[in-house]
């Protein structure tokens, strides 16, 4: 029954928890790991970064479908949730420990894999607990773990707040402080008809296809934003070094949390907005059409305040797209009985990405440089815009629960 919400206070410790989430792995992605693998691998460190995000990505992809079916299985959330916050805190900062590439490449598929173990059932745990008639609010609050992921590499990186290796500690405290009242005092509503299969075999054939088609278009979708959300990532700080030689690592955090903390308002007020308008997918449009938008001022960009606009464009659009799009996802799944597991395959948007970019990037980086990079990640963000508009349904999904 869609009559029944969900209440604030889980929908609050969720996101915050999801928040914990990011900041246990975007400072560190971002700019501390490329910190550390430039001070032992000077001339090298685009190539081992490519190979630590490759190897990484492996780990995210397979363990976060595993945990997502584990969790399936056993019926309960929590318990993972609680069990990969501790492992990946315990982890990261013995990264600071390892001195040559191998050390770090096998720390990282650990913490990789400990990490999913809490994200993949964290993930789930929504599908479980929130309907379909709050999932643009949900969208919206989410909106709050790649900025204060972002908020928290500003933090961490302010000149002699700490250590390298104390870096670490505070990352991996703050993500255990802001997961761990989620688990302990959230008490979600019971939401049991989120557990009835909307795919059952008496349906339309046609609305079964249609389903069918709504996710695989919701995936490729997610996939080509990621594409160019994942060349970002690794090398966002390098890029704005080859603008700005003085551009320096809390330079690119401070641009990167303000950008954050720009979607996060935006989501919220769209969020709200899809909720009442039934319009769940016509934001991701409009959202992937302006990230092409972003993405081309960068390819044109020669000076620092036209990269710094190019970027801020590409990064609040493609920041609102991910975090409405992670909540509507929720809605198009049709078998609650493998959410998990689903959810894991979808989560391969964001990883094989990763295997992918950082290869192509060095493929074409050193021969064409960044702009014609950029030019690419355009035209797949375009695209992305197209399959959702031309969507089964409109861009009117219609609810999965009711």
């Amino acid at each position: 029954m869609e009559s029944q919400r969900q209440s604030k206070r889980f929908l609050y410790l969720y996101a915050l928890a999801v928040a914990g989430g990011s900041v246990a792995y975007v400072p560190f992605l971002t700019i501390l790991l490329p910190n550390h693998v430039t001070a032992f691998a000077d001339e090298g460190a685009l190539k081992l970064l490519a190979q630590l995000a490759f190897a990484g990505a492996i780990a995210a992809s397979l363990s976060n479908i595993l945990f997502g079916w584990a969790s399936d299985r056993s019926g309960s959330r929590r318990p993972w949730i609680g069990t990969g916050l501790a492992f990946s805190s315990l982890l990261l900062p013995v990264m600071h420990l390892a001195t040559t590439p191998l050390h770090l490449m096998i720390l990282i598929i650990c913490w990789q894999a400990a990490l999913n173990m809490m994200l993949a059932p964290l993930a789930a745990w929504a599908g479980d607990s929130v309907p379909d008639s709050q999932k643009g609010i949900l969208g919206g609050l989410l909106a709050f773990a790649p900025a204060l992921g972002a908020l928290a590499g500003a933090l961490v990186t302010v000149p002699e707040i700490a250590s390298d290796g104390g870096r670490l500690v505070i990352i991996g405290l703050l993500a255990v402080a802001m997961v761990t009242p989620v688990l302990l005092f959230s008490r979600p509503v019971p939401m049991p008809h989120l557990s009835t299969d909307a795919d059952q075999p008496d349906k339309p054939l046609a609305q079964r296809n249609a389903t069918r088609s709504a996710v695989i278009s919701m995936w490729i979708a997610r996939l080509f934003i990621q594409i160019a959300e994942a060349s970002l990532f690794a090398f966002l700080l390098l890029w704005f070094r080859s603008v700005d030689r003085n551009f320096s690592d809390n330079d690119a955090a401070i641009i990167f949390a303000v950008v954050m903390a720009m979607a996060v308002a935006a989501t919220l007020m769209i969020g709200r907005w899809s909720d009442r308008a039934g319009q769940p997918i016509l934001p991701l449009a409009i959202c992937a059409a302006i990230a092409a938008f972003g993405l081309l001022i960068m390819a044109m960009a020669s000076g620092l305040r036209l990269a710094v606009t190019g970027y801020a464009l590409f990064g609040l659009s493609s920041g609102i797209f991910l975090a409405l799009h992670s909540s509507q996802t929720l809605r198009v799944l049709p078998k609650p009985a493998t959410r998990g597991r689903d959810l894991g395959l979808f989560n391969l948007t964001n990883t094989v990405p990763s295997l992918i970019m950082p290869w192509l990037t060095l493929a074409m980086v050193p021969t064409f440089g960044f702009d014609a990079l950029f030019v690419l990640l355009a035209e797949l963000a375009f695209a992305a815009c197209l399959i959702l508009m031309t969507m089964p349904g409109g861009g009117h999904i219609s609810q999965t629960r009711q």
